[in-house]
């Protein structure tokens, strides 16, 4: 007599996992954070991918002619005929292909400046929780006075500073590295302040004091050990700073002292488009100023949803 056994239950699968749980849930339930990622992804996506679908160069002279000058959107030229989708500037530039590659730029920009303000603030704080003392007192005493002033007045100070001791040769080579210090520098106490006050929770955990008492050293324990378990609120000031670094690059470039014109980014395309806002070529300062808000703003709403979603308060 053949003996029957029930099959089996199958177990689920990582992806299947990830989706079922409980951030992935709060994602799908959320239209607003669904079309604001989606809308972030194709513009970091179109930036990426901008020299296989901008139609022209604009970081090439010689592709430029002035009889494409204040081209209007989707209208042949009165010259030569040719339709740029959004437009030309006065000297003939596409304003779609230079909004692909000056997106680009400060998407570079903005994900490297909040890399070096993460890395720097992230250290400081792990440092002064940690340790704490007078070291603890020196960091943080730092951070408050940068706090008191405004981020792009830290900035501006930075930027200032270091072209001064570049020489004038080097400084428009330099401009994009300057400015990732700059709005870096003026951003790291946020993340020193948060992952200090943390680190002051997680250092008296039985675990962190199962990892002195086997030997290991304060580098090793602050890193392997504490840093995981400050990650997530450090993860979602990140996500939000991206959107306000992308802003503050535009704001020097539009002040004049951010990408030169050879490099644009939005802010340098904004700043371009002021001057013609009030001759009728309107299209010049629209579009970029479109794309940067569309940009921040989306980027922004993913954050507000990450904050909510990593907080075991909200579940």
């Amino acid at each position: 007599m053949t003996t029957l056994h029930p099959p089996k239950p199958r177990t689920p699968g990582r992806l299947a996992r990830i989706w079922d749980s409980d951030i992935a849930f709060s994602f799908r339930s959320s239209p607003v954070t669904v079309a604001a990622t989606a809308l972030a992804l194709l513009l970091v996506l179109a930036a990426v991918a901008a020299p296989l679908i901008a139609p022209y160069d604009p970081f090439d002279p010689a592709s430029l002619d002035l009889s494409d000058g204040f081209s209007r959107p989707m209208v042949p030229n009165e010259i030569t005929g040719k339709v740029f989708w959004l437009g030309s500037d006065s000297q003939g530039r596409d304003i779609f292909s230079a909004i692909l590659y000056g997106s680009r730029v400060s998407l570079l920009v903005g994900a490297a400046s909040v890399l070096f303000s993460l890395v720097i603030g992230v250290g400081l704080g792990l440092v002064a929780g940690y340790v704490g003392g007078r070291t603890e007192a020196l960091i943080m005493r730092v951070a408050d006075v940068q706090l008191s002033f405004p981020a792009i007045l830290v900035a501006l100070l930075v930027f200032g500073v270091a072209r001064g001791l570049i020489p004038p040769a080097l400084q428009e080579q330099m401009t994009l590295l300057v400015l990732v210090v700059a709005i870096g520098l003026s951003n790291w106490a946020q993340y020193a302040r948060t992952v200090r006050g943390s680190t002051l929770v997680e250092k008296n955990k039985v675990y962190v004091d199962a990892a002195r008492l086997i030997g290991l050293k304060a580098w090793p324990v602050m890193l392997k050990h504490v840093l995981p378990n400050v990650a997530g609120p450090v993860l979602v000031i990140a996500t939000i700073n991206l959107a306000l670094a992308v802003i503050e690059e535009a704001t020097l470039s539009f002040l004049g002292v951010g990408m030169p014109p050879t490099q644009p980014s939005l802010g340098t395309l904004i700043r371009f488009g002021q001057q013609y806002l009030f001759s009728g070529e309107w299209w010049i300062l629209l579009f970029p100023s479109l794309v940067l808000v569309l940009l921040a703003l989306s980027i922004n709403l993913f954050g507000d949803w990450l904050r909510d979603a990593l907080n075991p308060k909200l579940r």
